[in-house]
């Protein structure tokens, strides 16, 4: 269902801006080194961002690799791009399997379990399938042990129905010193399986941070997820190099007065100190926004107002005295404008990725370029 931009952003929703996307991919690009392939994150909707249309958008600026977590998310992307790899990174039942070889899927392999049932897969459909092998090397969380790695690539080689194009790890990125075992430990099953006649065409342990930390390091890929949507490393010199690609806003439905030393909302802990004028947002948890009592802010009106009282699952308050031409229908803006993603992550206790990733599905996406609107993406899509 087609919507106006009226409809769209009548409650609640998300401007995405294709401009800043793209200029982040392009710096993304200008730090790999040689031959480096950009593998392009779209886990979590491209962490909220909406997959099809930021994979649309950066195969159009020449992105023709892209990773997801689960079947059905790279499934999504290759409805929109057919001809592009997609790497799974998670995994997979066996039904989901057997579609991934069938349709030529990247498929991350983990286990000697998992190498079992990606053969089965493969023997079942007469195809093979294409595996990148991943290697536990410090992150613990999924992946072979460096030491049972060889032998496990060697029975998918032996197999005669596995082709296995990657061999990857994932830095924990405590610190250098780990980082740099890590990255010697992935080195090390390379090695030992060229000893035994496998040559892996395509090496990576290196994500969006890892990438900037590391340049020695780039291997044969980068996988960018957060750098793209703009997520930077902290502390890093050129935060324009990855700009916030996503600003999400509601509207004040109404404007009430509320005496002092009463409460908002489900709140009965956290009584407004001074008779106040009070806005309620149409947005709540579900949109995205951190349930929290009376912490964080939003941008009206170019200022600030502080959230007051517990912020409820589809509306939010917020304190708009000192801000006396805030009227009802007026944009607030949650995330965006002035409110940077560590400001707004900091608040909640929450990952930066988190904070995009949250914003809800009901959410409409107005994907826009130089102000101009591009396309406008239902909520509940």
């Amino acid at each position: 269902m087609n919507i106006s931009f009226e409809e769209a952003t009548s409650r609640c929703w998300a401007e995405v801006d294709l401009g800043r996307l793209t200029l982040n991919y392009k710096n993304a690009l200008n730090h790999l080194k040689g031959d480096t392939k950009l593998i392009c994150v779209l886990k979590a909707d491209a962490y909220g961002l909406g997959a099809p249309m930021v994979a649309k958008r950066l195969n159009r600026e020449g992105a023709d690799f892209f990773a997801a977590a689960s079947f059905n998310e790279a499934e999504q992307i290759r409805r929109e791009l057919p001809s592009c790899e997609v790497l799974v990174l998670g995994l997979m039942g066996e039904a989901q399997l057997v579609h991934a070889v069938e349709e030529g899927m990247l498929i991350t392999m983990f286990s000697d379990r998992y190498a079992d049932a990606v053969i089965r897969a493969a023997k079942e459909t007469g195809k093979k399938a294409r595996v990148h092998v991943k290697v536990e090397t410090g992150l613990n969380r999924l992946g072979l042990e460096p030491e049972e790695a060889p032998a496990v690539i060697k029975k998918l080689r032996d197999s005669g129905v596995v082709e296995i194009e990657g061999l990857f790890t994932h830095l924990a990125l405590r610190n250098k010193e780990s980082d740099r075992d890590q990255i010697d430990r992935l080195i090390y099953v390379r090695d030992a399986v060229k000893e035994m006649g496998i040559i892996i065409p395509m090496v990576h342990a290196l994500d969006s941070i890892g990438m900037v930390r590391y340049p020695e390091d780039h291997m044969d890929a980068v996988r960018t997820g957060a750098w793209l949507y703009g997520v930077y490393p902290r502390r890093y010199a050129h935060p324009e190099e990855s700009q916030l690609a996503i600003t999400v806003k509601t509207r004040i439905a109404q404007l009430h007065k509320v005496s002092a030393g009463e409460c908002l909302g489900y709140d009965e802990t956290h009584p407004v100190s001074r008779d106040s004028v009070v806005a309620t947002l149409s947005a709540g948890y579900i949109d995205g926004y951190p349930r929290q009592n009376s912490k964080g802010e939003v941008e009206i009106c170019g200022r600030r107002a502080p959230v007051v009282g517990l912020v409820c699952m589809d509306q939010m308050m917020v304190d708009v005295t000192d801000i006396s031409e805030a009227q009802e229908g007026d944009e607030a803006i949650l995330l965006g404008g002035t409110i940077g993603v560590d400001e707004y992550a900091e608040w909640a206790n929450l990952n930066r990725n988190e904070s995009l990733a949250r914003t809800g599905k009901r959410v409409p996406r107005v994907y826009m370029e130089n102000g101009e609107i591009v396309e406008i993406i239902e909520g509940l899509y």
